[in-house]
């Protein structure tokens, strides 16, 4: 069964543990910078939304890499091989989540790969913001209500209605 993590933004305080245990997990350095998962943060207005690659079904970054360089592994979860990723950043611009950047040291693109199935950033987010989930009926719900709570408090970032 394929998992995919659930963010309950209205869980995050933004204290950006997240960002560090991914950053840890793949390039042993505690750099936000080189995360796979990104806290968008208004500190003024206390809205903290942790964003990451949503394991999309039908994946538009899959599509859209000229090289295949992105797929879809044995356990469902979208990867990117790096021997086959020319850096052309396409799938960065079809994303419509923004789950995937620019690693600033290897100038490659990142995103979360599921930390091979055991999620760092789950682990250790102390309000449990982050949870690991099956995609399912069940987890379909969920990742719906929590799109339209990231979208609120988006909302409330750019001065929209809340």
């Amino acid at each position: 069964m394929r998992r995919t993590l659930l963010i309950d933004a209205e869980k995050c305080t933004g204290c950006r543990l997240c960002e560090l245990v991914c950053s840890f997990q793949h390039y042993k350095v505690f750099n936000p910078r080189r995360s796979r998962i990104t806290v968008i943060r208004d500190e003024e207005k206390g809205v903290f939304i942790p964003m990451t690659c949503f394991q999309c079904e039908d994946p538009p970054c899959m599509k859209t890499c000229p090289t295949h360089a992105i797929y879809r592994d044995e356990n469902g979860a979208i990867r990117i091989d790096y021997e086959k990723c020319i850096g052309c950043k396409l799938c960065i611009m079809y994303c419509p989540f923004g789950g995937i950047s620019i690693d600033p040291v290897t100038m490659k693109v990142i995103k979360c790969d599921l930390c091979g199935g055991d999620p760092e950033c789950v682990k250790y987010c102390p309000k449990g913001a982050i949870q690991y989930v099956r995609v399912d009926e069940v987890g379909i719900k969920k990742r719906i209500e929590g799109a339209k709570k990231i979208h609120e408090r988006i909302k409330v970032i750019v001065g929209g209605e809340s």
